[in-house]
C-alpha cells in the first residue's frame, strides 16, 4: 500500500488508527490514494492546538493574514488544471465542472485576503455628552468545519478563508468520500505562512468525527454543509451547548417555465440546473413547474436534448455528465424512478444504470438522467431531496399556480423562472421563498463574493460567502470611552 495521507495538527502531519482508500467513481479499480483516519482524541488534540495558537492570530496584523490568505489563492488559481483533474477523478463531476471549481475556490481565497483589509467598524456618539462609541467586530474562537462531497474544495474554501480572514482557528474535517480534495487544500494551507495551530484537518468517520467536533466545549461555532437530519441533529446540540451555528442543508428547487419563456433558452437552463454535476448540488432543480401552453412543447425538448447528454468518464472528453459518487448513491438515485411510477408518474427519458460512453469496460456509477413526467406535488419525487441526476415535471395552469406549486415546500434554498415578461419576473424575485431567485438562469451557480443560503429547511445561521460571512465568523463588541 502507498503511503498515506495524513492528518494536519498544530502544523504536523500526524497519523491515526487507520487508513481509508479513495476510489475513483468512474473507475471502480483506480484507487487515487490512501487517507488516514482520525479519531476522537485527534480532534481534541486539533482544539487544543487551535485553542493555543487563537490569541496570537486573532490579534495578528490584518497584513498577515492578508498575504497567507493571498498566498493560499494563487497556489489554487496556478495548479487550476491539476487540482481540478484530481477533484473530478475523486468526485465525479467533469474536468471543466472540476477546473471551475477549483478556480471558484482559487476566487474566494482572494477575496477573503481583501476582507482582511477591509475590516470595518462604526463610531457613534453616545445620548450621553461626552462619551464616545465604538462597534467593532472580533473573532469568534475556534470554528468547526464540516464540509460534503459534492463540492470538494469549494465549499471547504468558503468556510475556511472567512474563517481565517476574520481571526478565528479552524479544525476543517472534508467529507469521507472526498478526503482527497480537502487534503490538497491543507496541503497548500500548510505553506502559507500561517502559524501552527491556527489551521488543522482531521479526516475520518463524519458521525464519529463530526460529533465529537460538535460536542467539543473548545469549539464555539460549527459551520456544516450537508444533509437535512444530521443538520438538525446539529442544531439540537449546538442549542443546549450554547455554540453558534450555520447550517446548509439542501432543497427541493423549483424552476418555473411560463408559456412565454424562449422555449431552447428553457430547455438548457433546465438541463444545466437538474442534470449538470450529475444532479448532485443542492441548487439542483429537480422540480420543472411548466405551464399548460408550453408543457407539451417543453417535455418533447427536454427529451431530445437529454438523448443528446454523454454518460461517462469525467475525465474523458465530450463528457456532459459524469458518474455519482458512490454506490449508495446510485441506488438512491435509482429507486426513486420506481417510486414516482409507483405513484403515478410516466418515465419519459433515462433512470437506468448505464455504461460509460467512452467504452471503457471498468465500472462506474453511471446513471442516465431521468425525466418524470405526470407527476403532481404531493408526490414524494416532489417531496423529497434525490441529490443525483432526476428531475420531475409538474403541469400548472398559469403563473400563479406555478408560484404556489414552487413555494409549496419544506425547503427553501433557490428557485428559478424562465419568461420574456418582467412583470412575472419581477413578482417571482419578491415572492419566490427561496434565498436565492434566478431569471432565465439556471438555479445552480452563485458567485464567490456574494451571499449564499436559504430560507425554511434548507438553511439555518447566517449566510455564507462574501461580506456576509462576517455575520457567522465573527462577535460584535460595542466600547464606551469618557473623554
Amino acid at each position: 500500500m502507498n503511503t498515506a495521507h495524513l492528518n494536519f495538527i498544530d502544523g504536523a502531519w500526524v497519523a491515526g488508527p487507520s487508513v481509508a482508500s479513495n476510489i475513483n467513481p468512474s473507475h471502480l479499480d483506480d484507487v487515487i490514494g490512501h487517507y488516514t483516519q482520525a479519531e476522537a482524541s485527534h480532534v481534541h488534540l486539533a482544539v487544543h492546538a487551535a485553542q493555543h495558537a487563537f490569541a496570537g492570530w486573532s490579534t495578528s496584523g490584518i497584513q498577515q493574514r492578508s498575504d497567507a490568505l493571498d498566498k493560499i489563492g494563487t497556489e489554487i488559481l496556478a495548479r487550476r488544471e491539476e487540482l481540478g483533474r484530481f477533484l473530478s477523478r475523486e468526485e465525479g463531476k467533469t474536468l471543466p465542472e472540476g477546473i471551475g471549481e477549483v478556480t471558484r475556490a482559487g476566487h474566494i481565497f482572494k477575496f477573503f485576503a481583501g476582507e482582511c483589509l477591509r475590516l470595518a467598524g462604526e463610531t457613534l456618539p453616545s445620548v450621553r455628552p461626552g462619551i464616545g462609541v465604538e462597534i467593532t467586530r472580533e473573532a469568534l474562537g475556534v470554528m468547526g468545519l464540516i464540509t460534503p462531497f459534492n463540492f470538494p474544495i469549494a465549499i471547504p474554501a468558503w468556510k475556511i478563508a472567512p474563517a481565517l480572514a476574520y481571526g478565528n482557528c479552524v479544525v476543517f474535517k472534508p467529507a469521507d468520500l472526498v478526503p482527497g480534495s480537502g487534503w490538497a487544500l491543507a496541503d497548500i494551507i500548510s505553506r502559507s505562512g500561517i502559524p501552527p495551530g491556527v489551521f488543522n484537518l482531521v479526516m475520518g468517520d463524519g458521525p464519529l468525527i463530526g460529533q465529537a467536533m460538535v460536542q467539543h466545549p473548545g469549539i464555539a461555532g460549527i459551520s456544516f454543509t450537508g444533509s437535512v437530519a444530521v443538520g438538525r441533529r446539529i442544531a439540537q446540540d449546538c442549542a443546549q451547548l450554547g455554540k453558534k451555528v450555520q447550517l446548509e442543508m439542501g432543497g427541493k428547487n423549483p424552476q418555473v417555465v411560463l408559456d412565454d419563456a424562449d422555449l431552447p433558452k428553457a430547455v438548457e437552463l433546465c438541463v444545466q440546473s437538474a442534470y449538470f454535476s450529475t444532479g448532485q448540488r443542492c441548487t439542483a432543480s429537480s422540480r420543472l413547474i411548466v405551464t399548460e401552453g408550453i408543457h407539451d412543447r417543453f417535455v418533447q425538448a427536454m427529451m431530445e436534448r437529454i438523448a443528446t447528454l454523454k454518460v461517462g468518464d469525467a475525465l474523458a472528453s465530450g463528457t456532459d455528465i459524469g458518474p455519482v459518487v458512490s454506490q449508495r448513491q446510485l441506488e438512491q438515485d435509482l429507486s426513486y424512478v420506481p417510486i414516482a411510477q409507483t405513484e403515478g408518474g410516466v418515465l419519459v427519458a433515462g433512470g437506468l444504470p448505464t455504461e460509460c460512453h467512452t467504452g471503457s469496460k471498468h465500472a462506474g456509477y453511471f446513471m442516465r438522467p431521468a425525466l418524470i413526467t405526470q407527476t403532481t406535488p404531493e408526490m414524494r419525487i416532489n417531496r423529497e431531496e434525490v441529490f443525483g441526476p432526476v428531475a420531475s415535471v409538474i403541469a400548472v395552469r398559469d403563473y400563479e399556480h406555478a408560484l404556489s406549486v414552487a413555494n409549496d415546500t419544506e425547503f427553501g434554498l433557490s428557485a428559478g423562472i424562465a419568461t420574456t415578461s418582467l412583470k412575472h419576473a419581477t413578482h417571482f424575485k419578491r415572492h419566490a421563498q427561496a434565498g436565492m431567485v434566478m431569471v432565465n438562469l439556471p438555479t445552480a451557480g452563485v458567485d464567490y463574493h456574494v451571499p449564499f443560503g436559504g430560507r425554511k429547511g434548507s438553511s439555518a445561521g447566517p449566510r455564507e460567502q462574501g461580506r456576509y460571512a462576517a455575520e457567522f465568523y465573527t462577535t460584535v463588541k460595542t466600547a464606551y470611552t469618557l473623554a
